[in-house]
């Protein structure tokens, strides 16, 4: 009998192992695919970052942590629990395209707002330090929701402007909905009292503009009303009107052996930066953290980094600082897509803008305004939206795809298959 042609399994069990590896090989590499450089700069400098904040965190909150009976590892164990969820947050959120930012943009913005709503003007909203910032709710949960805002900002600007980009001379298209809807946001903060968070979301506002190609001389009048808004929300606090004009003074010292409350903070923070010199006191040695610098563990956890590993910590601090903008402007640059070139410039005038701004209280070069250093200071809501923020940017330095059309996308995935069956 006549054996059917290729039917000889000696034949045929080569071509089939051949078919199977090669279908392995293939899906083993889409699954193994190697990330952008821009994507592990970033992803590095952030991890380095929060790892170092956790060991801050630990050596100037133990503390306050034993005095508040949860034991010298309390504040630890609560900021290692946001940074246990916070970071596979940020690796899942890294994961999402394009379009789901600009599908959840209107409604991320929307539900933050409520929330902060709900802070201003119902009785949830708890009141810290003259600042109404915080909502309370069943439990004993509290958290901030001008965090939320500030993440969902920076995607909403991004979506918005990558739609004006044709009309971003006409002044309607930038005013009605940037500083009409966005500026709303910012206003709710502004009824809670929180100048240092609102300085913050209006750079994130003006930020966008500038890296979306505004014409500066657009941004003149809402830069003075901005100003305005500013000033009056300073003098209608007793409490930041005296720490804004002993800072313009420069009359912190100690009159009759003792130090005004305005003064205490700043005077003690600087008395810490000294008492670390060039090599520190060494880490957990702080004398600063023992009850005599308010939120040691917070908004001056710069000041327990410069005494505790002196101008070398510091400096460490300023230098990763500057390579994460470095990080965000590379992907800036990579990216073909104009949204995710916003909202990469967006969260990099947030993250960096705002260490600066830590930073520049801590040295006494800003009056107190009550802002913590991102990815390093204690908080888990502004930790979680740091991550999730950096997590956004992350999906856009992902091998950066997104501004391919999908023809453009087919030809790359042929020309990859083609290579992959080139024998070599």
């Amino acid at each position: 009998m006549t054996r059917p042609p290729h039917s000889n399994p000696v034949e045929t069990a080569p071509d089939a192992a051949d078919q199977a590896g090669h279908t392995a090989r293939i899906s083993l590499g889409r699954v193994f695919r190697a990330e952008s450089a821009n994507y592990f700069l970033l992803l590095g400098t952030t991890l380095f970052l929060v790892a170092f904040g956790l060991v801050m965190v630990l050596s100037s909150s133990s503390v306050d942590s034993y005095l508040a009976d949860m034991g010298f590892f309390g504040g630890i164990l609560r900021q290692g629990m946001f940074a246990l969820i916070g970071v596979p947050l940020m690796l899942l959120v890294s994961r999402m395209p394009l379009k789901f930012w600009e599908r959840i943009s209107w409604l991320a913005l929307l539900a933050s707002c409520f929330l902060q709503g709900l802070v201003v003007f119902t009785p949830l909203g708890f009141e810290i330090a003259g600042n109404t910032n915080w909502l309370t709710l069943p439990g004993g949960i509290q958290f901030q929701p001008s965090e939320a805002i500030k993440l969902a900002l920076v995607v909403w600007l991004g979506v918005i402007l990558a739609k004006k980009q044709n009309h971003l001379d006409d002044w309607r298209h930038i005013f009605i909905p940037v500083f009409g809807v966005g500026g709303g946001a910012v206003g709710l903060v502004m009824i809670g009292g929180d100048l240092g968070t609102v300085i913050i979301m209006a750079g994130i506002l003006f930020g966008a503009l500038f890296y979306a190609g505004v014409k500066l001389r657009l941004l003149v009048i809402p830069l003075l009303i901005g100003a305005a808004g500013a000033v009056l929300l300073a003098l209608t606090s007793d409490n930041r009107l005296k720490r804004i004009m002993s800072f313009a003074e420069d009359d912190c010292a100690i009159t009759d052996g003792s130090i005004s409350d305005e003064c205490w903070q700043p005077l003690h923070g600087t008395w810490a930066m000294a008492n670390g010199g060039i090599f520190g006191v060494g880490l957990g040695n702080s004398r600063a953290k023992w009850s005599w610098l308010p939120a040691a563990d917070n908004d001056y956890i710069f000041a327990i980094v410069g005494e505790e590993l002196g101008l070398i910590g510091a400096v460490v601090v300023l230098l990763m600082f500057i390579l994460l903008a470095f990080a965000f402007l590379r992907v800036m640059r990579s990216s073909r897509s104009v949204q995710a070139r916003i909202t990469t410039a967006s969260v990099m005038v947030w993250i960096i803008g705002q260490a600066f701004v830590n930073i520049g209280v801590v040295l006494g070069v800003l009056p107190v305004l009550g802002v913590p250093l991102p990815l390093i200071s204690a908080g888990g809501t502004a930790l979680l939206t740091t991550l999730v923020a950096i997590g956004v940017v992350l999906s856009f330095a992902r091998g950066d795809r997104s501004g391919d059309s999908p023809a453009e996308r087919a030809a790359q995935l042929a020309a990859s298959t083609a290579n992959e069956k080139t024998p070599h």
